[in-house]
């Protein structure tokens, strides 16, 4: 049974509450998200045509609402994208085991490439496992300790050794997924290491997703942040391996991959040389291109230099791996319900009148490729980040009915929690912990990228608690989305949805926004957070 998290009194009843908040638009919401997710959209997919179509619907609807354009009169911040295209005949071949192998694109690999060059060819390269491929000095966990894979392909499990914890306790945070669980933190080590290839095994439960979500993330054009002249530090290729593959392989190496994977969960873990070569070569179609951000702003009355911001990405995957003819990943929860309810609460609070401080409404591209979008603003903000007090993200809303109780994405990091807690609490609700906290959503959003440059930022959304069904109705519902519409074709708009819930957690949105919109304070993330350090350095500049 799941505790409520229980807050310091003190920090819970520290500030008053906010005003309660003017009627927040269903019709918005259904509009927006019935709008943005539709056909006619293709599924929103940055760099396409539909792009123009998106943001200069988000645009208008913000207009309309009595926002003013964000980037010194501009609605719109361009960021430039590369797009590659891998040649889909790829095959990843395994020479020198027992017997040779050959894993086929889609069916037994995804591979692409993140340096943009148009072919990319790895020849008889030595592969290693180790592990789960981290480098974590801190915590005196290095799996790469004492060998060398430089030129090298490396085979790496999913998630971090202690995913399938019972509790938070584990030299990685038990259940809870660390930043060193996250695919993108793997790559990013095995290019430091100066690996040729790097491939994850997938494991549906420790990566929170089956292997067609992987194949209709990992296939087809593939955007990232153009580099420019910039050299980039990244593998030669990098991807993904099923679970039967990685058996396989192992298996042609005299090897048994439950050993290696018990034995890599266990301190001074060592990487294992399989004995066998890796041989992949492709060709990429690269196309460099532009997409945008879109920044509004409701300019504060009295310190309008001071900012809180929202946040939600306004893309998805465009056309993708058909189902029933239908080829069209819509994305209508993920996330055309965020940007509605983006516009709703931009409505809101230009109602309400401006505020004391500045209030930015902040739709980025390039979530589903990466945190493209928003990892543009953080390095490159409109507004300065040491004068931007806090940020609430919105990445998928409840359209599954009220509930009990919320639950904050990545708990225990911020100050913006109490004040969060206390407008739970006048709406009858708990605080929860994370259900699946090994899934790593803290990093798998938006936030993230504003939380890597220390502002301080919040995500959260329904518990499973329904109002009508209990748990078992909650789960039900989660998981009915996650295997059967989450990045595919059936993430479709429905008329009859329950948008309840989705009204109950957007009123906690413009609570919390308003409150520090019209106050003074300046909530930081509590001393053993990882952005403490960031964030104390920007405000000491101030």
């Amino acid at each position: 049974m799941r505790r409520p998290i229980l807050l310091p009194a003190l920090l819970a009843i520290s500030a008053p509450l906010a005003a309660q908040s003017p009627a927040i638009s269903v019709d918005t919401l259904k509009e927006v998200t019935q709008t943005l997710s539709s056909d006619t959209f293709e599924g929103r997919a940055p760099t396409t045509p539909a792009e123009g179509l998106t943001i200069g619907y988000i645009a208008g609807r913000l207009s309309a609402a009595g926002i003013k354009p964000g980037n010194k009169g501009d609605w719109f911040q361009k960021v430039p994208m590369v797009e590659l295209n891998a040649d889909s005949a790829m095959h990843l071949d395994i020479s020198g085991g027992a017997q040779p192998l050959s894993f086929a694109y889609k069916t037994d690999m995804v591979a692409t490439s993140y340096r943009v060059v148009p072919e990319t060819r790895i020849a008889n390269s030595d592969v290693v496992f180790v592990g789960y491929g981290i480098n974590a000095p801190e915590r005196g966990w290095n799996d790469y300790k004492g060998v060398d894979v430089k030129g090298k392909t490396v085979i790496i499990l999913v998630n971090d050794p202690d995913y399938d914890a019972k509790d938070l306790k584990g030299p990685f945070e038990g259940r809870a997924m660390t930043y060193y669980g996250r695919w993108t933190y793997k790559f990013e080590e095995a290019a430091r290491q100066g690996a040729a290839a790097a491939f994850i095994i997938h494991d549906t439960y420790p990566a929170a997703y089956p292997w067609s979500v992987v194949v209709s993330s990992w296939t087809g054009p593939q955007l990232s942040l153009d580099p420019g002249d910039k050299p980039v530090d990244a593998t030669q290729a990098n991807g993904w391996i099923t679970g039967d593959a990685a058996t396989r392989l192992m298996a042609a190496s005299g090897k048994s991959l439950p050993h290696l994977m018990t034995a890599a969960r266990k301190k001074g873990f060592k990487a294992v040389p399989l004995g066998v070569k890796a041989n992949l070569g492709f060709s990429s179609t690269i196309r460099r291109q532009q997409s945008s951000n879109v920044i509004g702003i409701l300019p504060g009355k009295t310190r309008p230099d001071e900012y809180v911001l929202y946040s939600a990405h306004w893309d998805h995957l465009g056309r993708c791996e058909a189902v029933n003819g239908d080829d069209i990943c819509n994305g209508a929860i993920d996330n055309a319900s965020g940007v509605a309810g983006l516009v709703a609460l931009a409505e809101a609070h230009a109602k309400a009148g401006a505020p004391d401080r500045s209030i930015l409404f902040l739709a980025v591209t390039g979530e589903e490729s990466g945190l493209l979008g928003s990892a543009w603003y953080g390095t490159n903000p409109v507004y300065p980040h040491a004068r931007t007090v806090a940020g609430i993200n919105m990445d998928g809303l409840n359209t599954n009915g009220r509930t009990r109780d919320v639950t904050v994405i990545g708990a225990g990091k911020s100050e913006l929690e109490p004040i969060l807690a206390r407008h739970v609490a006048a709406q009858s609700r708990s605080i929860m912990p994370e259900s699946a906290p090994e899934k790593g959503f803290f990093y798998r959003s938006d936030h993230f990228s504003l939380a890597k440059q220390g502002v301080p930022m919040i995500y959260f959304d329904s518990g499973e608690d329904l109002v009508a069904g209990g748990t078992a109705a909650g789960r039900a519902a989660a998981e009915d989305y996650t295997v059967n519409r989450y990045h595919k074709p059936q993430d479709e708009y429905r008329a009859d949805w329950n948008w309840d819930g989705a009204l109950e957690d957007l009123t906690l949105n413009w609570q919390i926004g308003r409150e520090l919109a019209d106050g003074t304070g300046w909530p930081n993330w509590y001393p053993k957070a990882e952005f403490r350090i960031l964030r104390d350095k920007s405000r000491a500049g101030q």
